[in-house]
């Protein structure tokens, strides 16, 4: 009876041990709340879930839980997987090599790059995003993942412009580039790595992380990723702050207050079409069909900058409901 408690005591110590040693355990990321307002919740850390892809999450102050990146209204994530305005998740794949309107409004205009593979038995493209290019005011900005070959996040692989200029931004969290001929526009590394904060006062936030496909990825979804090119792209998270009521794009449109959502919803990947209607000819080409970058609009932001947003962010560009 002694030898079987020790050899289940052995046993023990050897899951334990074997849990704590595995890839999965050492490649738990943590976050937390950096709103100072929430005082019960501010600067205390959360463990991301496991379901986050990636493993990338942000706290929910109110709440005081942690959510995950790419399950945030104003969220695009995945293949492309949009999280709208409205609250409802769709898809929009686009086509390779080819660039879309996500955003076009009177100040702002954000064209998406789209890379992709084709798979054989689809009609379709597999698609990520692979830059985006953002006008407002008189300015560009771009921001880009570097093609890769094989990942490594301890190199970055960010490519950043403003008005054609190289952005030359310090490795490290907090790092941070203001622009000398535009002061409202800063950039800051959201961690040592491949992830950034844009912020355009009362214009727009973005948040934006360089990802691969991995081999994971590729195996369940039969992307066929080989070797050559592990298909770096961009993650994104929008909040913006101006928006009028005439906003377009595959993104703008849902932001809008008599918005009625054109994806089936019961879907098991509900599809927004529209190739047509929101593609444009170029990154910085505002052009599409739907676009309004320059045009006048009634700005809708005085009607939702005070509200209080379920995710623990404030403004009209992440989680504010309609």
């Amino acid at each position: 009876m002694v030898r079987l408690g020790a050899c289940f005591l052995v046993l023990f110590f050897l899951v334990v041990l074997t849990e704590a040693a595995s890839p999965e355990a050492e490649s738990s990321k943590k976050a937390k709340c950096k709103v100072e307002k929430y005082k019960h919740c501010y600067n205390s850390e959360h463990v991301c879930p496991k379901v986050c892809p990636g493993g990338d999450c942000v706290v929910d102050c109110k709440s005081c839980k942690p959510i995950c990146k790419c399950d945030i209204p104003g969220a695009v994530c995945q293949d492309p997987r949009f999280i709208g305005g409205d609250g409802i998740t769709f898809y929009f794949h686009g086509k390779k090599d080819r660039e879309f309107c996500l955003v076009s409004d009177s100040n702002l205009h954000i064209n998406a790059h789209f890379i992709g593979r084709r798979n054989q038995n689809m009609k379709r493209d597999f698609t990520w995003i692979q830059s985006i290019g953002v006008l407002f005011d008189s300015h560009r900005l771009y921001v880009g993942a570097q093609k890769t070959v094989t990942w490594d996040n301890s190199i970055d692989r960010l490519a950043l412009t403003f008005d054609g200029e190289p952005i030359f931004l310090p490795h490290g969290e907090g790092s941070k580039w203001q622009s000398k001929i535009a002061p409202s526009v800063s950039i800051t590394r959201s961690g040592n790595t491949n992830g950034i904060i844009i912020e355009v006062s009362g214009n727009f936030k973005i948040t934006a992380t360089v990802v691969p496909i991995t081999e994971e990825e590729s195996r369940v979804h039969n992307y066929g990723i080989t070797k050559e090119d592990c298909f770096a792209h961009l993650e994104l998270g929008f909040k913006f702050y101006s928006l009028s009521e005439d906003v377009n794009g595959v993104l703008g449109q849902t932001y809008k207050r008599d918005y009625t959502s054109r994806v089936n919803v019961s879907a098991a990947m509900p599809v927004m079409g529209g190739v047509r209607e929101f593609s444009s000819t170029g990154l910085f080409s505002a052009d599409c069909s739907v676009a309004r970058f320059g045009q006048g609009g009634l700005s809708a932001s005085h009607e939702y900058a005070n509200m209080e947003c379920g995710s623990g962010f404030n403004g009209n560009g992440i989680v504010c409901k309609k």
